[in-house]
């Protein structure tokens, strides 16, 4: 008689994490039909995707903007916009992200005014904003401030939501955008923790909110983060993230209550690894990296969104954005990984790893903290030059073939791909006529807000200052110590656009160009005789002996409002390791700015790096530019996320050569581009032995 097994335990399941899509394109009206038609799908939560001007403090019709309406985001100028993005939404019910970071107060702002205007209790609403600066001196490049004032706003915007919208993140610590730009693990847990102690701090010591209101401010910090392929790895990383963060939060700030210390993050799964070359393969990267987030119950993400499989390529359709989400929902309502307690529990591999991961992160935090923190380390270029180093590294691991990545260094030989046979529909294009409507459209508000504000506050013109009245307190708050976020509702109200906020703050606080980081950072290629390397440096060298220079002169430009800099970072490290003399003057250039530059430098070659879409417009404007001053011996290179068919008509406009993300092999382009400077010369091709 065989012996009774014991009745399994009935579980209860873990519920879901929310799951987001992170969209948002061309006008207000189109990203409101896509918002609901994703909601429908079973999509449980919304991640607005803003466009680069509304980022970056810019109305679509400032000079900055062109090209960049509507194209990585949706544009949001004004009050009547963020209604239109919203509408037939029910923002109660809603659990929105925000990805702004600089204008974040802003755009709360707007969001709470439309949600008081469709009667909720803002008390009620639910969501995030994104709002961390430091990572954007570092990695993204959409600040506008220096850090300072950035914290200031950071901080208001804390002490506000803390009171008034007390189940809104009113920040969203991110270390995903730091793994983008190259950090280690170690790096990233290092680097966040310490930018989110730079903002307790700030809190603490403002006087905005009491010290027994402080386990309320640390149970609204939430983070952003990023899991590579490397899932063990990545889920070890987020065992010892709650670890610090438990351990910070209780010593440093004295908070007892362990659900106000709890951990809470959401994810966007890597982008940086995601391959233009058989690009199939990213949607089993992008599982295997969801997985580092979801499999482990005690470092389980609350919120995770997907990248499409063809973001290499362009900008997804609605249909691979709806992939993307199908493999959430695959996972969380078909496998049986809901039911079970952590199962990685007593692991020894796991444990041992996690521990070295928060011992080696305490070290760095520890560094940072001795330099004056976060802010400190933004200025001093440390942070910068860490992550550029980092990255460097990691691109000389791939051209070497020391890390594979399948279809681009290993494994090259492929079958013809149904899903990009005609690539021209494999990806979304924005109508390019969309950014001419959308600036019309901001030049008609302006003229017609006040009587719109007025309708809309019933007829009580005294609740709606004139835009004049409601900037000069905006002004008058930001030059004292109000807090910052009743003066930007009153500016809301008022119709005031996102250009006259952010401009109304840069009069009193100024603007802010942050390290690049490029000059400080270490040789990650070495020219050893022999290398491919020291071929390219002799090629430059006889170059420049055959013009009578003293170095070749390399300008690389970031032109437009798009900040993605680590491409752009990584091609001047090499050419300088090459020889070159490099100008780089990081981002948020125009073209005449760039152009200018290349005059008074008397450069040999120009490279421009897009990665936002807006290379249609951008790039032939420089070349226009050249022409115009006579400057046609000056090749022009671009670099960025550039569909086929647009390289083609770049090349016909007069561009030298394009290179994509499948042009892995810095080294080679560094000898390509010296080519072309000897062919824009008239000089014989050079073949250097090796």
């Amino acid at each position: 008689m065989t012996e009774r097994q014991p009745a399994e335990v009935k579980r209860e399941k873990d519920r879901p994490w929310l799951m987001r899509t992170y969209a948002g394109h061309s006008t207000a009206e189109a990203s409101n039909e896509l918002y609901r038609r994703n909601l429908a799908k079973g999509q449980t939560g919304l991640s607005v995707a803003f466009d680069l001007p509304t980022q970056t403090g810019y109305d679509s019709d400032h000079i900055l903007a062109r090209g960049e309406v509507g194209r990585v985001g949706v544009p949001v100028a004004h009050l009547g916009d963020m209604r239109r993005l919203f509408q037939d939404i029910p923002l109660e019910q809603m659990n929105t992200s925000m990805t702004i970071n600089a204008t974040a107060m802003w755009l709360l702002a707007l969001y709470q005014v439309v949600a008081e205007e469709q009667g909720v209790d803002i008390t009620q609403l639910q969501g995030t904003t994104q709002n961390d600066i430091v990572k954007e001196y570092l990695s993204r490049g959409t600040h506008v401030f220096p850090p300072g004032p950035s914290l200031r706003l950071t901080t208001d915007m804390i002490a506000y939501t803390v009171s008034h919208m007390p189940k809104w993140n009113p920040i969203n610590i991110c270390s995903y955008h730091l793994q983008e730009a190259g950090a280690t693990p170690v790096q990233e847990v290092a680097y966040a923790m310490s930018t989110a102690i730079a903002v307790l701090d700030a809190v603490r010591d403002s006087g905005q909110v009491p010290q027994e209101r402080m386990g309320d401010v640390v149970a609204r910090i939430s983070f952003f983060v990023n899991a590579g392929v490397r899932f063990i790895e990545e889920m070890c990383k987020m065992r010892a993230f709650g670890r610090i963060w438990d351990k910070i939060t209780r010593e440093r700030y004295g908070i007892e209550n362990p659900k106000q210390r709890r951990f809470r993050y959401g994810v966007q799964v890597n982008s940086l690894g995601l391959t233009e070359a058989q690009p199939e393969n990213n949607v089993q990267r992008i599982v295997l990296e969801m997985l580092a987030v979801t499999l482990s119950k005690d470092a389980r993400a609350r919120a995770v969104q997907l990248p499409a499989w063809n973001e290499a390529l362009g900008l997804p359709r609605p249909w691979d954005q709806q992939w993307s989400l199908r493999i959430q929902q695959v996972l969380a309502y078909e496998s049986d990984l809901l039911e079970y307690e952590d199962i990685f529990e007593g692991s020894k591999v796991i444990e041992t790893k996690v521990e070295q991961l928060v011992e080696d992160a305490f070290a760095e935090i520890d560094r940072i903290q001795e330099m004056g923190g976060a802010m400190a380390a933004v200025e001093s270029g440390y942070l910068k030059s860490q992550l550029v180093a980092s990255h460097a590294e990691r691109r000389a691991r791939i051209e070497s073939g020391r890390e594979k990545i399948i279809g681009v260094n290993a494994f090259q030989a492929t079958e013809p791909n149904p899903l990009t046979a005609d690539l021209d529909t494999a990806i979304m294009t924005v109508d390019p006529r969309v950014e001419a409507r959308v600036v019309k459209a901001v030049e008609e508000w302006r003229t017609t807000r006040q009587e719109s504000s007025d309708r809309q506050g019933m007829g009580d013109p005294f609740h709606h200052p004139t835009v004049q009245q409601a900037l000069d307190r905006l002004k008058e708050a930001a030059a004292g110590t109000d807090n910052l976020m009743e003066a930007t509702l009153e500016c809301a109200r008022a119709g005031i656009t996102t250009g006259e906020w952010a401009g109304a703050l840069r009069e009193v606080f100024g603007e802010y160009r942050a390290p690049t980081g490029v000059s400080s950072a270490p040789v990650a290629v070495m020219a050893e005789a022999g290398s491919a390397l020291a071929e390219v440096r002799a090629k430059v060298d006889a170059t420049a002996r055959e013009l009578g220079v003293g170095k070749l002169r390399f300008l690389v430009g970031k032109p437009g409002l798009d900040g993605h800099s680590n491409g752009a970072e990584q091609i001047a490290v090499r050419a300088r390791d090459a020889g070159f003399e490099v100008v780089y003057q990081g981002i948020r250039l125009t073209p005449e700015q760039i152009v200018d530059a290349s005059l008074a430098e008397d450069v040999h070659a120009v490279g421009l790096s897009i990665l936002s879409g807006s290379h249609a417009q951008l790039v032939p404007d420089v070349l226009e530019r050249l022409r115009e001053a006579g400057a046609t011996d000056i090749p022009v290179i671009a670099g960025g996320i550039i569909p086929n068919a647009d390289a083609e008509q770049l090349k016909s406009a007069g561009v030298a050569a394009v290179f994509t993300p499948k042009d892995f092999d810095i080294t080679g382009i560094i000898g390509r581009i010296v080519d072309e400077i000897r062919k824009a010369n008239k000089l014989d091709p050079l073949e250097v032995p090796a």
